[in-house]
């Protein structure tokens, strides 16, 4: 289908564009800009009227746990594909877990089977480091990268030993794969489930030290001193970590990190009455870490913001708080929580766009999460002055386990495109 967006205000962070124009669509691409192409073929199926609107690049997730196949109880590709569209996300990165594996080619033929059986948003897939994610015996690497995984993880799932991580790093290097790793060091988190500080102490939770992370990005820093590999750290959480991550940039290493957009806005202290809603991992710290994220995405050494979407049935969270399941249903709350940032000062409205579009399509290699052209028609209309409460009630996914449920946001998704095709559309949208 052949589009022409009139007189939209046209975000890109990539090039740095924030003007007001026309955006010209052909067979899924972005054609031209502004000034009408020199094509005489052209012929636009619809004018879209964005007058008053923000046009953007979709958001790209690094970190979505869709489920499916293996955990379908607690959400589906359908159901979370669907909540994202309409939600300004086009691009979902797969995260596998021990249930939904990602070992060899045929899993993630499947994924994309399931998912091309939608044509709703992009699902990239992230693989397994080692076989179940067991941490012990590396998968076919290689293989994974031929058939398109965009990176390799081994999760929250401890490794055997350093070694095995050194022999995965290495591995990933000579195919020029990144690496995502989640750090923490397992012996020091033991059976914790909340921030250790004044909070875990009143309330008699065990707890998880930041060193449990902090520990671990030096040692992989280390390692990727001696394998010369990409990594990129998945969900920041201490302000060590921060400090760490800063220095490793300033010596050169090939080192990128994200956060998780919740950590941004609460602490330890949402945990005091017991909240199951705000058990995550890694958990909510204390303030000085939340202030030293938000410098860190300040000064570039956070790249990205993302969701670390896990959509869990009502059950896994209705029991005492250390027997829940961590996790927070967050896709429909990335690009709120994302343009909160502008709203409030924290970054201008391009950088915080940068770090759900541009930063994380470099991540994944992406040639989305631009407005250039050439570039695939994945973008979003937003009306800015729409004032909306978030609900349990007009959640699409099929997981309601959020504590944003009763905030206001201002920014409102009114139609998404993927490939130039509509495939979300607001009610109230003309």
């Amino acid at each position: 289908m052949n589009l022409i967006i009139q007189q939209a205000r046209l975000l890109d962070p990539r090039s740095g564009t924030d003007q007001i124009t026309d955006v010209y669509i052909q067979d899924g691409l972005i054609l031209a800009i502004g000034e009408p192409p020199q094509l005489t073929s052209f012929q636009a199926d619809e004018r879209v009227n964005a007058a008053g609107m923000w046009l953007m690049p979709g958001a790209i997730d690094l970190a979505t746990w869709l489920r499916e196949p293996g955990l379908d109880h607690k959400a589906t590709l359908a159901s979370e594909t669907r909540a994202a569209v309409a939600s300004g996300v086009t691009t979902l990165c797969y995260q596998p877990e021990p249930a939904t594996s990602i070992d060899n080619s045929a899993a993630v033929n499947l994924i994309r089977k399931i998912n091309q059986g939608l044509q709703l948003a992009k699902v990239e897939v992230i693989g397994n480091m080692t076989f179940k994610l067991e941490g012990k015996r590396l998968c076919n690497i290689g293989g994974l990268r031929r058939v398109g995984c965009v990176g390799v993880t081994n999760g929250w799932q401890p490794f055997e030993n350093l070694n095995v991580l050194r022999r995965a790093m290495e591995y990933t290097s000579t195919h020029d794969l990144t690496v995502f790793m989640y750090p923490l060091e397992h012996g020091l988190a033991a059976a914790g489930v909340m921030h250790e500080g004044e909070v875990s102490t009143r309330l008699g939770l065990p707890a998880i030290p930041s060193a449990a992370e902090t520990v671990a990005v030096a040692q992989i820093i280390a390692l990727m001193e001696l394998t010369g590999s990409r990594v990129h750290f998945c969900r920041l959480s201490a302000a060590g970590s921060v400090r760490l991550i800063r220095q490793a940039k300033r010596e050169g290493l090939a080192v990128t990190a994200d956060v998780a957009a919740h950590q941004l806005y609460l602490t330890e202290r949402n945990v005091l009455d017991f909240d199951p809603l705000c058990h995550v991992r890694p958990p909510l710290r204390a303030q000085a870490d939340r202030d030293a994220l938000l410098e860190g995405l300040s000064d570039g050494t956070i790249d990205a913001i993302c969701s670390d979407h896990q959509p869990h049935e009502l059950d896994a969270k209705l029991a005492p708080f250390q027997q829940t399941e961590p996790g927070i249903s967050a896709l429909e709350t990335l690009v709120p929580l994302t343009l909160r940032l502008a709203e409030e000062g924290v970054l201008p409205l391009l950088s915080a766009l940068a770090k759900i579009t541009a930063n994380p399509a470099a991540i994944i290699a992406s040639p989305a999460g631009c407005i250039a052209p050439g570039a695939p028609a994945d973008l979003v209309l937003l009306k800015p002055e729409v004032l909306w409460d978030f609900s349990l009630a007009t959640m699409r996914s099929q997981g309601k386990n959020t504590p944003f449920a009763g905030w206001s946001f201002q920014g409102q998704v009114q139609r998404t495109f993927l490939a130039g095709r509509t495939v979300y559309q607001a009610q109230e949208a003309n």
